[in-house]
C-alpha cells in the first residue's frame, strides 16, 4: 500500500458498450488485454479486461443503448459529459511506439506522439467511441513532481506539508 493513499490501483473502471463482441475483439485482439472475467444473464453482459497489477477495465453490454457521440480527448468539454478520456500507462517507450504501430495496422486512427513534457501520449478511440490515450512517463511520478501550471489552484499552494490531509490529521498535524 502506498504511504499517500490506501489504494493500490483501479479495481475496475466500468464502461458501456452496445456490442460486446466488437469490444472484445478490440481490447483483446488489438490492444492485447487479457479477458479475465465474464458475467452475463438475459438482460446484460459484464466483461473484465486485465490492465496489469490487478487493475481492470470492465464493460457492461446494453445492446439497445444509444451511446454519446465520441469527442476528441481533452480538446474541449461537452455539456453533460463528465468523462473525458481514459489513459493507459505503458512502461517502455518501445512498447508505446509498438502500440501506435499495432493500432495503425488494425485500421484505428491514432495521433502522432504528443509531448506533454512529463508524459508522451497517443490518442485514439475504441469501437464504442470512447476516447482513449496511451501514455509513457518521462519522469518517475512516485519520486518526481512536474509543475506546468503557472497559476496553480489554491490547494496546491496552501501548504508545503506532504501527504494527504486525512493522513496528516491522523498523525495529529493540522494544516
Amino acid at each position: 500500500m502506498s504511504t499517500n493513499s490506501p489504494f493500490t490501483g483501479i479495481n475496475h473502471l466500468a464502461l458501456v458498450t452496445a456490442d460486446m463482441d466488437r469490444t472484445v475483439r478490440f481490447y483483446r485482439d488489438v490492444l492485447g488485454c487479457k479477458l479475465v472475467a465474464t458475467i452475463g444473464n438475459a438482460s446484460f453482459r459484464h466483461y473484465f479486461f486485465s490492465m496489469g497489477n490487478r487493475n481492470t477495465l470492465a464493460f457492461f453490454e446494453f445492446p439497445n443503448n444509444h451511446l454519446v457521440p465520441s469527442k476528441p480527448a481533452g480538446l474541449r468539454a461537452y455539456d453533460g459529459r463528465q468523462f473525458d478520456h481514459l489513459s493507459f500507462n505503458i512502461d517502455g517507450y518501445e512498447d508505446f511506439l509498438a502500440l501506435q504501430a499495432r493500432l495503425r495496422a488494425a485500421g484505428v486512427e491514432v495521433t502522432r506522439v504528443v509531448d506533454h513534457d512529463f508524459i508522451h501520449s497517443i490518442y485514439f478511440d475504441d469501437p464504442n467511441g470512447i476516447s482513449l490515450e496511451a501514455s509513457v512517463w518521462m519522469m518517475d511520478p512516485e519520486t518526481e513532481h512536474y509543475e506546468g501550471d503557472p497559476n496553480p489552484v489554491a490547494a496546491v499552494t496552501e501548504s508545503a506539508m506532504s501527504g494527504p490531509r486525512w493522513q496528516r490529521e491522523a498523525q495529529g498535524v493540522r494544516a
